[in-house]
């Protein structure tokens, strides 16, 4: 009689690496990626110098990824009870707490200081301010208020900006123009989650607008409120020549098209209707980036 197969011990060691690049949750850090240095291009007055641009995109990337792990490591309780975080390496019990505390903390370090030193001291301020209003404002809030979401939208907002301050020396209208595009953008895209995952978040005691409104008229309102703020917000680039008139077409027919699915879902406040807006979102913001860098003045 054969003996049970035994695992390959390289099996263990890309099971472990899998689950610390988890903890960084990567497709949000793809979009920390694109949109720090969508900004550091766009806020830069000369030629873009290779090592100050890798340093700052590299070094936002590294205190997201950190923020990320610290925060799964504050809400494994409430990620175990979700159908859809409950395979987490925290939940699952295949990272402890502390490993977990001790990747985020190297992680998020290793990014300010790489934006300290290499990038700039204002970049790496603004990287210092995504990672507290994202640990010590909204992931506490998350449990007790659904103005989290609103909060949470302002971290998730700065990379933009670090990228454009990190090139430009400054904040400047065109940085703010950047960060508030990705603000009011973020607030459909999550009413759009929420409500398809009302269920989940309701298992899990946190009250978004979904599950202490479950009719869904006020997360309605807000996704067509912040599109419809986002669709004049998208043309200041276009106003203060950071980007051509191409860019400003194309930003209305994009800004046009979200908010005409944000008031379909908020009229029939289907699981379709979710599903559509959040898909746009998903086109509307790689778009829109895009489009903006080519059409750069």
């Amino acid at each position: 009689m054969k003996g049970a197969a035994v695992p390959a011990p390289h099996a263990d060691v890309w099971q472990t690496i899998s689950d610390y690049v988890a903890l960084t949750k990567p497709r949000l850090n793809v979009l920390v990626v694109a949109t720090s240095a969508a900004g550091y291009y766009l806020g830069a007055n000369s030629s873009v110098t290779a090592a100050s641009f890798l340093s700052t995109v590299i070094g936002t990337t590294l205190v997201a990824g950190g923020a990320a792990a610290l925060n799964q490591v504050y809400e494994r309780d409430t990620d175990a009870l979700m159908q859809r975080t409950r395979m987490r390496p925290l939940p699952n019990g295949r990272i402890s707490p502390t490993e977990a505390g001790v990747f985020g903390t190297m992680l998020s370090l290793a990014g300010l200081v790489l934006l300290a030193v290499f990038s700039t001291w204002l970049a790496a301020a603004l990287a210092l301010a995504t990672l507290v209003t994202y640990l010590f404002v909204y992931t506490p809030l998350k449990r007790r208020s659904p103005a989290a979401t609103v909060v949470g939208a302002v971290p998730g907002a700065l990379p933009p900006l670090i990228g454009w301050a990190a090139a430009h020396g400054g904040i400047a209208v065109g940085g703010l123009a950047l960060f508030l595009i990705v603000f009011l953008w973020q607030i459909p895209h999550f009413m759009a989650i929420a409500w398809m995952y009302r269920d989940d978040y309701g298992a899990a005691g946190f009250p978004m607008l979904p599950v202490i409104d479950p009719e869904g008229r006020r997360a309605g309102r807000q996704a067509v409120g912040y599109a419809a703020a986002l669709l004049p917000t998208s043309l200041v680039p276009t106003l203060v020549s950071l980007s051509g008139v191409v860019y400003g077409v194309v930003a209305a027919a994009l800004g046009i098209a979200l908010l005409v699915l944000s008031v379909r879902f908020a009229g029939t406040r289907t699981n379709a209707a979710a599903r559509q807006l959040f898909f746009a979102t998903l086109v509307y913001l790689p778009l829109i980036w895009i489009v903006m860098i080519a059409d750069k003045r």
